[in-house]
């Protein structure tokens, strides 16, 4: 395979310079293993032929199908753009039109009516007329002699245009694999395709694009999707492994007074049995003499900010400085105030920088952090900047670390000359198999139990109809001195979607509330405007926060004890349950509402119904994906890999992803450095695969 990154695609039958410069454009296809490796997205049967008697009448979205005919008539209807074909197709049991808006002259010299075609395409109704729009016309000889399951491919609007459709690219697959003269050199270690009973790369490639039999294809697709993740796993082993045998690490050995007096004089409450074992892992990590990367997966509340404090008050027992880094100002700006009230009684010096932050202040805050007077700086993306000079950094932590880019955290690291022990936390629970994938170089600490106090949220599903019995209880919540957030899907009212906004809400709260003050926040407020609301809100002077989804992350008043979210069948599972978190953060029971019109669709109510059937945050994940895959996490996981998977799933092949990382470990165990003989082809295929990306390797 690796020489076929040397074929260039224009010497592919039917391609040409031409066509070879607009795939390499649209579909970054520029040699013969960018087009082999090209997959199909979808597959449509043309084994079998429907009667058009069939679809008359019939209810609800065709599928693409196959139709045996004449067309008994031809018609050209208008001039110009608007002109069309409009051709009356017979298979003796019944009519339907063919209409083709494009290549009308081209079409009606090429069809003719009394010869029998197969139509291969959408049907649909217009008008109560049943038509098919730009069906593929081919003679019956021609489809017979082809594949009874045919590939469909990604294109682009532009190939389309150009008359470079998916039966086009499949006829260049094809034409290529059938002038191969030798098998393609299988990229899987033998030892590991035989232990597996994979099918070999020539089968695959081939069964992928031209299936012989549905089984062939399933057997084909398996291969595929377990090569690439096990390209994966094996880098992210080796990475991990070599890091723990070759980076050196600050050897943070004492236990001294900064963490003994704040876990006998400011801790607010007894640890968990989750929170100690995560803190005498990280200790076990900074005593190794290696680097330490680390995750902390965490749900919402189960105190992660607090092992984070307590292994930097470590690191500062040892001399060293510490840094916590955040997404968004707002949870920057919310993990400052944590760290200041719980570190305030032993005399931590904790300060914030963030692109707000005011020249003299910031000043100040660079001569802190060179003489060493400042323990813990907090910041934003701000904290990467060249100017920020550490002392002494030895411990970092980085909160939401996906939504960070790697070669922004790359310029952290490089602010101390030995790399700093790193701890990852995220509150967005990922599935195990997930995280084997993306955090695959990482160890990880998972903390499974809430803090004591901390109650169970009681989540209801509402309907509109309901609103009366609804506002009565968070009245009655307001009267008892608690407060609710409100919390909408838009900033303000859209004409097009049939949607509750904050502008609206923000004038329905003061009207229904009163005399109870009611704040309101929104993502395109300035800054200084989303602090006073806030401050509202927070210092209880707001009894009621109406908000978008900027609240999902940052906020805690342990008085709220009602979350309301409008629209609830517009947001993903994990933004409900991230929405969710911000209320029962106090001793008082609390409750989550979601209202959803009455009418939506089965896959959304079998959603929302599974929010009030639990609060495991990684329950909810594990469904998330299972019912509408992986979209934004694996969009954004994606970006922490080493190369972009073409065909496997991170949210749905999981027992793939299982069984790549076994068989990683095993080869690795057997032959660290993939030096034997066996492997060797599979080596060169994984180096030639990592130097077409970053090389990330010495960064977790």
């Amino acid at each position: 395979m690796l020489s076929l990154r040397n074929y260039d695609i224009k010497f592919v039958k039917g391609i040409g310079p031409e066509r070879a410069k607009l795939l390499g454009s649209e579909l970054g296809l520029h040699n013969a293993y960018d087009l082999l490796r090209h997959y199909p997205t979808s597959y449509i049967d043309r084994s079998r032929t429907y009667s058009v008697r069939s679809l008359h009448g019939a209810t609800g979205e065709f599928p693409m199908l196959q139709l045996r005919g004449r067309f008994i008539s031809f018609n050209v209807v208008g001039e110009g753009a608007a002109m069309r074909l409009i051709g009356l197709f017979s298979d003796g049991t019944a009519t339907i039109d063919c209409v083709w808006f494009k290549g009308v002259r081209e079409m009606r010299k090429r069809l003719a009516t009394g010869r029998e075609y197969v139509l291969f395409g959408k049907p649909s109704y217009f008008r109560e007329t049943l038509q098919m729009t730009h069906p593929e016309v081919d003679p019956p000889e021609t489809v017979e002699a082809g594949p009874g399951i045919r590939a469909v491919y990604p294109l682009t609007e532009k190939l389309r245009h150009r008359n470079i459709g998916s039966k086009q690219l499949h006829g260049f697959i094809t034409a290529f694999l059938a002038n191969l003269r030798a098998p393609l050199r299988d990229t899987l270690p033998d030892s590991v395709s035989r232990s597996l009973g994979l099918m070999s790369l020539d089968e695959a490639i081939r069964n992928v694009h031209i299936p012989s039999s549905p089984q062939a294809l399933e057997s084909a697709r398996l291969r595929l999707k377990f090569e690439e993740v096990f390209y994966i796993q094996t880098d992210m082993l080796m990475r991990s492994r070599r890091r723990k045998a070759d980076i050196q690490g600050f050897i943070m050995p004492r236990v001294g007074k900064w963490f003994n007096d704040f876990f006998y004089q400011c801790l607010p409450f007894e640890l968990t049995g989750a929170q100690k074992r995560v803190i005498k892992e990280v200790r076990a990590d900074i005593m190794s003499g290696r680097q330490m990367n680390r995750l902390v997966q965490g749900d919402v509340g189960s105190g992660k900010t607090l092992v984070a404090l307590m292994c930097m008050l470590l690191a500062i027992d040892n001399g060293f400085q510490a840094c916590l880094m955040a997404p968004t100002e707002i949870l920057a700006t919310q993990h400052h105030t944590t760290l200041c009230e719980l570190g305030a009684k032993i005399g931590l010096n904790v300060q914030l920088l963030t692109g707000s932050t005011r020249a003299k202040k910031r000043r100040e805050i660079d001569e802190g952090l060179r003489n060493g007077s400042i323990h813990i700086l907090v910041g934003t993306h701000a904290v990467i900047e060249d100017r920020v000079v550490f002392r002494n950094l030895g411990f970092v932590v980085i909160d939401e670390q996906h939504r960070f880019g790697v070669a922004q955290r790359a310029r952290l690291w490089k602010k101390s000359v030995v790399p700093p022990h790193v701890l990852v936390m995220t509150a967005t629970p990922i599935p195990r198999t997930l995280a084997m994938t993306v955090y695959g170089d990482l160890d990880v600490s998972v903390i499974d139990e809430l803090p004591p106090g901390r109650k169970p949220v009681a989540t209801v599903l509402r309907y509109d109809e309901q609103r009366e019995q609804v506002v009565r209880g968070i009245r009655a919540q307001l009267d008892a001195g608690h407060q609710v957030y409100i919390v909408y899907p838009l900033v303000e009212d859209n004409e097009k979607l049939d949607l509750k906004s904050v502008t609206e809400g923000y004038e329905t709260a003061i009207r229904i509330f009163t005399p109870y003050k009611v704040a309101f926040v929104h993502g395109r407020m300035k800054p200084a405007e989303k602090d006073a609301q806030m401050s509202l809100f927070a210092s209880g002077e707001a009894s009621v926060l109406v908000a978008t989804t900027v609240i999902e992350v940052g906020v805690n008043v342990p008085n709220a004890t009602t979350m309301v979210i409008e629209n609830a069948e517009r947001f993903g599972l994990s933004q409900l349950h991230q929405l969710r978190g911000r209320v029962g953060r106090g001793a008082d029971r609390s409750h989550c509402i979601l209202m959803s019109k009455r009418k939506i669709a089965a896959n959304t109510r079998e959603r929302l119904e599974l929010m009030t059937s639990t609060t495991d945050g990684f329950v909810i994940a594990e469904a998330d994906m299972s019912m509408r895959g992986p979209g934004d996490i694996e969009g954004t996981m994606q970006s922490g890999l080493p190369f972009e998977l073409k065909i496997a799933n991170l949210a749905k092949d999981g027992q793939i992803i299982q069984l790549a990382r076994k068989a990683a470990e095993a080869l690795l165990d057997a032959d660290p450095e993939l030096t034997s003989p066996g492997n060797a082809y599979f080596s060169a295929a994984l180096k030639d695969m990592l130097s077409r990306t970053t090389d990330w390797s010495q960064i977790s």
